[in-house]
């Protein structure tokens, strides 16, 4: 089964890769490693949620615009090299959580993005990461996510 029949199992899809909102380009692909920049959970170019977990978001809501940043970043994965299938391993996860001063939650809500590449790749989705509690996002967004990628050739 392909990566992208997987998503489709699970009743995702890939979306249009987000244009950069600043600065940057989505991802850089060096050797066999991809970078994706941090991805926030637009869908057709908006958000669906703005403002900080804890007091305006819940975190049941925060987890799901997580898992849209990780569904991104592998749109943006896929715009690099061609095809999932080509992901080795998603190596490190940088989640970050715009949250009220007294949410000390952050992994959970990254644990949306993390459960995601889990359930995507299985094994080859198990990676190391960080998730930090910030004051502000791009947007007023509630998460960003960043990825590391090792793909083939």
């Amino acid at each position: 089964m392909t990566i992208e029949e997987k998503l489709a199992e699970l009743g995702l899809s890939l979306p249009e890769v987000p244009t950069p909102v600043a600065s940057y380009v989505p991802a850089v692909k060096q050797g066999n490693w991809v970078h994706v920049s941090g991805q926030i959970p637009l869908r057709d170019g908006k958000l669906r949620v703005t403002g900080k977990v804890g007091s305006e978001i819940t975190l049941e809501e925060a987890q799901a615009e997580a898992k849209q940043c990780a569904l991104n970043a592998l749109a943006v994965i896929k715009s690099v090299v061609g095809s999932l299938d080509k992901v080795e391993r998603i190596v490190k996860v940088t989640g970050f959580v715009a949250c009220s001063p007294d949410f000390t939650d952050a992994p959970k809500v990254v644990n949306g993005a993390s459960d995601l590449f889990l359930e995507v790749f299985g094994d080859k989705g198990r990676h190391a990461r960080a998730a930090v509690g910030v004051a502000a996002l791009p947007l007023d967004c509630a998460v960003e996510v960043e990825v590391i990628a090792f793909v083939k050739e």
